[in-house]
């Protein structure tokens, strides 16, 4: 058969395509290969404002998204070939290659907007764009009804310049097939002789090895009832590095698509230099900050991520605050307060930070009056006040100060007029809660703190959870049950997806029972989860979501 080299000659032509008259807007499903960027040229719109226009949506949406357009001739771009262009021509007519899209209400530009997908629900958009439930019913009367695909929604107002997270979207494969080791100390060659009511009795280890097993046994459940084909191994590692030894020179490891432990550091390090595919650090250790292995993924901040998520908040947030910064005495503290007084001065506001320390081991609270700045004064400033120390004393004993300020003394003389008392707006905040100040202190002074671990125990997730797994153990869930149930669950519906497990922490943020998935991978490097949460006391005692 002769091959011949055929000169073909391209062009480029449009078709143009109405799309009604009568709204100023219209959903529209994206094609394969289109991007924000092409589809707001083809509409002769500025990305950032189709962007805006889509919030939740990111530069790259993946095919079949639909996204909100504005009501206008939409042009699509078509390669051809000269001799092929009347057939494609007819053929793209007939077909209405870009299909009929969805004629919706009048949007309001003040508002985030959402287009209803397969697979949203109430908690889902709750949990990804911070608001609640209810907020959504009032804006979206129709809601009641229930979530309409294809339903364009009210969110919330809109926030010049916030960026929103793009949210991990779980997806199935076709005969999806996972195959997991999950390693835990349950030490069974220690505890075989003694007595079960004893075992938990006074012992951290056993419990919390249990739980994360419990915890995980739950999610295996819940994933292999929606289709998901999962081979589940469980080691016992036994004493520290004893048995692990045993198991890498067995191969036992062999054939399996993730590892999910050691929970000891210098165990997850050996392993790391011996098997091929990735190894999962289920909790937290100071120890984590050592880990090198480009196949080590920690599924806990690290612990200088908590200070970033603070101070980038304080930061975005700051309108003139007066600004204290609460360490202790040691020269570690000293340098860290002057550490954060640096980066908040960064800001181009931000010109002054006050930084105070205790004298030995006090902080009396007429040193913070000399700092702060009153309600009543001619431009009346907030005070937000930042502890840096993680010694429980100094924190609440600067918390105690902060709550009541002393009345002003008594006239001497009874014709005198007695003075005004003086009253602070104080704002407290924190790289973590301190359980040894009662919730009514911290709610006094509007608390805000960074953590790893967020629930919302009305939410459907949480409901569901805490029912099967009281159902199936007969008790509650601890916080090494629901961390085992989290991390368990997305790994799996990750790899389910048919994706190489760090190509998914490229597709978004996962939200689970109570942690939040950030993935971030570094080039040569291991895995990070950045989740962190940012909740604040409100005066009831309960708390709220503001990251």
């Amino acid at each position: 058969m002769k091959h011949f080299k055929l000169l073909v000659v391209f062009f480029v032509f449009t078709i143009a395509v109405s799309c009604g008259q009568q709204k100023k807007f219209v959903t529209y499903k994206v094609k394969k290969g289109e991007t924000m960027r092409v589809i707001a040229k083809r509409l002769d719109i500025e990305t950032k404002d189709l962007l805006r226009l889509n919030p939740d949506v990111g530069r790259r949406p993946k095919p079949d998204t639909e996204i909100v357009i504005p009501n206008k001739k939409l042009t699509k771009t078509i390669e051809v070939k000269e001799e092929q262009k009347d057939a494609i021509v007819k053929d793209t007519i007939q077909k209405k290659d870009i299909e009929k899209v969805q004629i919706v209400e009048d949007i309001d530009n003040n508002y985030l907007l959402h287009a209803v997908r397969k697979g949203d629900t109430f908690y889902s958009l709750t949990r990804h764009y911070n608001v609640l439930k209810e907020d959504l019913l009032v804006l979206n009367p129709t809601l009641s009804e229930g979530l309409k695909l294809g339903t364009i929604i009210k969110i919330k107002q809109r926030i010049e310049d916030e960026e929103l997270d793009e949210i991990y979207s779980d997806t199935i494969s076709d005969n999806a097939s996972v195959r997991v080791a999950l390693l835990l100390p349950f030490r069974a060659n220690v505890f075989d002789t003694v007595p079960s009511q004893d075992i938990f009795k006074n012992r951290t280890l056993p419990n919390i090895a249990t739980d994360f097993y419990l915890g995980a046994e739950l999610a295996i459940d819940s994933l292999r009832n929606q289709g998901i084909q999962i081979d589940f191994t469980v080691f016992d590692t036994e004493d520290r590095n004893t048995k692990i030894n045993e198991l890498i020179l067995d191969k036992s490891f062999d054939g399996k698509d993730v590892i999910i432990g050691s929970i000891y550091s210098d165990e997850t390090k050996k392993l790391a230099s011996k098997v091929k595919v990735p190894l999962v650090f289920p909790i937290f250790s100071k120890a984590q900050t050592s880990f090198s292995s480009s196949k080590i993924v920690k599924t806990s901040p690290d612990k200088h991520l908590y200070k970033e998520k603070l101070l980038s908040f304080v930061s975005n947030a700051y309108r003139n605050e007066n600004i204290i910064i609460v360490g202790d005495s040691t020269a570690t503290s000293i340098n860290e307060i002057n550490q954060i007084a640096n980066i908040l001065k960064q800001h181009d506001s931000i010109n002054e930070v006050h930084t105070i320390i205790p004298h030995y081991g006090y902080i009396a609270q007429e040193r913070f009056l000399k700092m702060m700045k009153p309600v009543d004064s001619i431009i009346p400033v907030n005070n937000w006040v930042i502890i840096a120390t993680e010694n429980d004393v100094i924190a609440s004993d600067a918390i105690n100060s902060l709550i009541s300020f002393p009345d002003p003394p008594e006239p001497e003389d009874e014709d005198e007029e007695p003075e005004e008392k003086v009253n602070y707006d104080v704002k407290l905040f924190g790289f973590n809660k301190y359980d040894n100040v009662t919730y009514n202190k911290l709610a006094q002074l509007g608390f805000v703190y960074v953590t790893d671990t967020f629930v919302d125990e009305s939410s459907l997730a949480a409901r569901v959870f805490n029912k099967q797994y009281l159902e199936k153990n007969k008790a509650l869930p601890s916080y090494y049950a629901t961390r085992g149930f989290d991390v368990t669950y997305d790994l799996i519906i990750r790899l389910a997806s048919g994706k190489n497990l760090y190509d998914t922490f490229k597709d978004g943020i996962s939200y689970r029972v109570e942690s939040k998935f950030d993935f971030n991978k570094r080039l040569l490097g291991i895995s990070q989860n950045k989740g962190l949460f940012l909740l604040e006391f409100q005066p009831d005692l309960s708390l709220k979501r503001i990251e």
